[in-house]
Formats: C-alpha cells, structure tokens, sequence
C-alpha cells in the first residue's frame, strides 16, 4: 500500500467525520488570577463548525487519490 493511497483513506475518513459531526468543542483558559491564597482560572468553551463544503471538497479529494492511483 503507497503513500497516496494512505492518504487518501485518511482524507475520506476525515471529510466523513467532518460531515457526520459538523462541529467540534474545544476548552481555552482566558483569565488566571489569586486572591490572597486562592487561585483561579476562567475556562471558556469554543466551538469551530466545520462548513459542508470543506468536507465534501476533502472526501473528492481523498477519493481522487485512491483513483489516481489504479492503473
């Protein structure tokens, strides 16, 4: 197995996973502080949507390879 055919099937898989969940969530500290003997930290949630169009245009691409491949 090449390469390419690799990363093709790691292209596919993860535009299939783009397209199925859509979104992931991701935790960011913004602030630190301490008051007194006392600490403390603020955690925000993020989430970063994953648009249709980027996993669709990741899937061709991972399915282009696995096809250029054949000969």
């Amino acid at each position: 197995m090449g390469a390419t055919k690799i990363v093709g099937i790691l292209l596919l898989v993860a535009g299939l996973l783009g397209l199925f969940y859509g979104h992931f969530e991701y935790t960011t500290e913004t602030h630190e502080g301490q008051f007194g003997p006392f600490r403390f930290s603020v955690a925000e949630k993020e989430t970063a949507v994953i648009p249709s169009w980027a996993s669709l245009a990741v899937i061709v691409a991972g399915v282009v390879l696995l096809v250029i491949n054949r000969k």
